[in-house]
């Protein structure tokens, strides 16, 4: 059905889908101006700069981790969670966008896995934003979703330290998975990489660079579907984190495709299962201690 549709033709739809962003972004900091809203580019700007920065790497290389560290970064200098949590999910509009590009340009991307993840995703995630405002509470489902993925990081790293070999299967019900990453990455504020990411490589025989590629570009979409209308139709919350955030998280983007592309598969299956044992554990600590 999708055997006609390339790399380039993705690339394009990515590229006009952000430019169209772009331009609302900059209509709504023109507007703010005109209401004698100033941007101020001091040194808490480029604190957080650094914070998209450093959370892009992770993340390109990764498939993994932007919402947790720009989320925890912000919140130790200071901005209010509900600040914290729409600057994060509306500036992963823009990166996710630069990282997918970059990971086409470097060859990462399984076409057949990206559209088998991407349209159920999107439709998760819309389905998930929705069940969120009206039906449920986004963290009563958090703690499950870390001890999830704590167990899949902990697999994957006893897979690695074991040599286990695990014969390559084909994957099934990725559709279902693309829709449950989409929608709990919306209703839990957070999840589509470390989910879908560390499902699909502790199964084996999926290739870790291509899985990270595909899940990230795909990520682009999901994000959209939940939080670019939100930009498109209620607004921006806070222009200099957002800004930021964007511009670390763009120039890293390309550095964290060119990453996976040279990395061993072995060393990226090690990191990719000890982020998810940390970050899980330490998100189960906080959640009820």
């Amino acid at each position: 059905m999708f055997e006609h549709i390339t790399n380039k033709h993705i690339s394009r739809v990515i590229i006009i889908i952000k430019s169209a962003l772009v331009l609302v972004l900059a209509f709504k900091l023109w507007q703010a101006s005109q209401s004698g809203y100033q941007l101020n580019i001091d040194r808490e700007f480029f604190i957080f700069l650094a914070v998209g920065f450093i959370a892009e790497i992770v993340d390109g290389a990764l498939g993994m981790a932007y919402g947790v560290i720009c989320s925890s970064f912000l919140i130790y200098f200071g901005v209010p969670p509900a600040l914290t949590s729409s600057a994060v999910h509306t500036s992963e509009v823009f990166t996710t966008g630069v990282s997918g590009l970059s990971h086409l340009h470097f060859k990462n991307v399984d076409k057949e896995l990206f559209f088998k993840l991407v349209i159920t995703g999107v439709v998760g995630s819309i389905i998930g934003a929705y069940a969120l405002s009206k039906l449920l509470d986004g963290d009563v489902i958090k703690p499950f979703i870390s001890a999830y993925l704590l167990f899949i990081g902990i697999r994957i790293l006893y897979q690695q330290i074991r040599k286990i070999e695990i014969a390559a299967r084909p994957l099934k019900h990725v559709p279902f998975l693309g829709f449950a990453g989409g929608a709990l990455d919306a209703i839990g504020g957070g999840g589509w990489g470390p989910l879908v990411t560390s499902t699909i490589l502790s199964r084996g025989g999926a290739n870790a660079k291509h899985t990270i590629g595909t899940v990230n570009t795909a990520e682009f979409f999901v994000t959209f579907a939940s939080t670019g209308i939100f930009l498109l139709l209620v607004g921006v919350a806070s222009f200099k984190i957002i800004l930021a955030l964007i511009i670390g998280g763009v120039v890293a983007a390309p550095i964290g495709a060119y990453v996976v592309k040279q990395v061993r598969q072995s060393v990226l299956l090690y990191i990719v299962g000890s982020v998810l044992v940390i970050v899980s554990a330490l998100s189960l600590w906080n959640y009820f201690w």
